[in-house]
């Protein structure tokens, strides 16, 4: 299954009609497939123009692969794969696990899909804005040309499916739980209930600068329920293996363009993490060929051949020098984000808690996450520049809060960083790629519509400017 996503592209009109494949496939197969396709979205074309624009990697001056990216004109080319992985895989298998799901009385496989689904057409709306929701996964009903649903709908609906994924988790002893087929949790309900509450709160807290009230009122239906967020030690991802077919997708990307090095370290990031002596600077990168963990300039691509530049460590799965980048897992959401997400609604006023607490949880839980002591972290955080600002504004609590978690996703969810800064505008010290094409304060806000939706969807509503925001980007 693992080689399915790294070897193959399908395109949105693509409705697995394979006639040399099984025309009955059980949910216990298609779990699996459906988790193993939005984990691919996730750790391949997302982590990659996630890493870039959220800078926390850069183009090699070596290669060439995403220099369009780094002077912002990507081709809508560049947006087919993700698309047709996200809709044609992912969201259709878990559409049907949800008919199956529900006709078999199998509700537990039916909380893991909607949950799932709710995960997914949320990656689809945040990096692209309005795109088919309501009319998507039909064309057994005959629709070829979904609509494209506003950001506004389309979050009411993501909010209602990740309810009722909630909502369908049967934890009574006799309750059929996936198992192994179950890549992400390995069927513990007990922990998909926590990343369904902790995906609403994801997004509610997106829609912060948009809709304040509809977001404070979202978390305080969380708290009024007592829902439970993923916690220490509590990760969704998929482990990777080292054999061919199996490995992490950017690793597997990497090697399928001949093993060309593309990712080097942005200096945004190292020097960030150099400057406040942070231990992490040696589990996002390996050191240059100097030694040391030195950053390039965003988007100088055009540097000498041979600059001294760190290469993401192979703890991202980036580092095609690196077999040991094969095996890096892809992380859908972590106990780190979860933290951080509850210590800005209790900074914000929305949920009860002590922010302070739970921005040094989030801290330490990244500190743990890959092998430093926790009193590392408490030493990190001591410091006058990192230390909660208790006496701070809001406005001041949210920005220590959202540099934080970025440099925590450093290489690890680098799309959701990505997608944090584009909400809250922090951290403030990102920098215009140096061969920026659209000119002084203008930067990527969103991604091209694909090119087989150009082309063969008869609802298209026309291209939007790559610096054009989405709905809830109004900073």
């Amino acid at each position: 299954m693992l080689a399915t996503f790294t070897s193959c592209k399908k395109d949105f009109l693509d409705v697995n009609d394979n006639p040399n494949a099984p025309v009955d496939v059980s949910v216990k197969e298609l779990l699996p497939s459906a988790e193993l396709a939005v984990a691919h979205a996730v750790g391949n074309e997302l982590q990659i123009y996630g890493g870039i624009w959220g800078q926390f990697w850069t183009q090699n001056p070596a290669s060439s692969q995403y220099k369009t990216f780094e002077n912002y004109s990507p081709s809508s080319d560049d947006f087919d794969f993700l698309w047709s992985i996200l809709y044609s895989d992912a969201l259709k298998d878990l559409k049907t696990i949800i008919d199956k799901g529900t006709a078999q009385g199998l509700p537990n496989y039916v909380a893991c899909a909607k949950i799932l689904q709710a995960y997914a057409f949320q990656l689809a709306t945040d990096n692209f804005g309005d795109v088919p929701f309501s009319q998507a996964l039909q064309e057994e009903n005959g629709i070829l040309s979904p609509r494209y649903d506003s950001q506004h709908d389309i979050y009411q609906g993501i909010m209602a499916l990740a309810k009722a994924g909630i909502a369908a988790i049967d934890q009574s002893a006799n309750a059929i739980v996936p198992a192994d087929d179950d890549l992400l949790l390995a069927g513990d309900m007990s922990v998909w209930k926590k990343f369904g509450n902790t995906l609403l709160l994801r997004i509610y807290l997106r829609m912060s600068e948009v809709d304040p009230v509809e977001a404070a009122a979202g978390i305080a239906e969380l708290e009024a329920n007592s829902a439970e967020f993923l916690g220490a030690g509590e990760e969704v991802r998929i482990n990777y293996l080292s054999a061919g077919g199996n490995t992490n997708p950017v690793y597997s990307s990497i090697i399928a363009l001949q093993n060309v090095q593309n990712e080097v370290a942005s200096a945004t990031a190292v020097d960030y993490l150099n400057n406040n002596a942070d231990l992490r600077v040696d589990a996002f990168y390996s050191p240059a060929s100097n030694g040391n963990q030195v950053g390039i300039p965003q988007g100088d691509y055009t540097l000498p051949a041979g600059t001294p530049v760190s290469l993401p460590s192979p703890l991202t799965g980036a580092n095609g020098t690196d077999v040991a980048s094969q095996t890096a897992p892809v992380k859908l959401m972590t106990g780190y984000e979860s933290f951080f997400l509850q210590s800005e609604a209790v900074a914000r006023g929305w949920l009860t808690g002590d922010a302070q607490a739970l921005y040094e949880a989030g801290i330490t839980e990244n500190f743990e996450s890959y092998g430093f002591a926790d009193t590392d972290a408490q030493t990190y955080f001591a410091q006058a520049a990192i230390a909660y600002p208790v006496a701070g504004t809001v406005p001041q609590k949210v920005e220590a809060i959202i540099t934080q978690k970025w440099i925590a996703m450093c290489g690890n969810q680098n799309d959701e960083a990505w997608n944090e800064w584009r909400r809250t505008g922090y951290p403030t010290f990102f920098t215009i790629s140096v061969n920026s094409i659209l000119g002084p304060g203008r930067m990527p806000a969103r991604f091209f519509y694909p090119s087989i939706e150009v082309t063969r969807n008869a609802n298209f509503p026309g291209q939007h400017a790559i610096d054009d925001r989405v709905w809830w980007d109004v900073n």
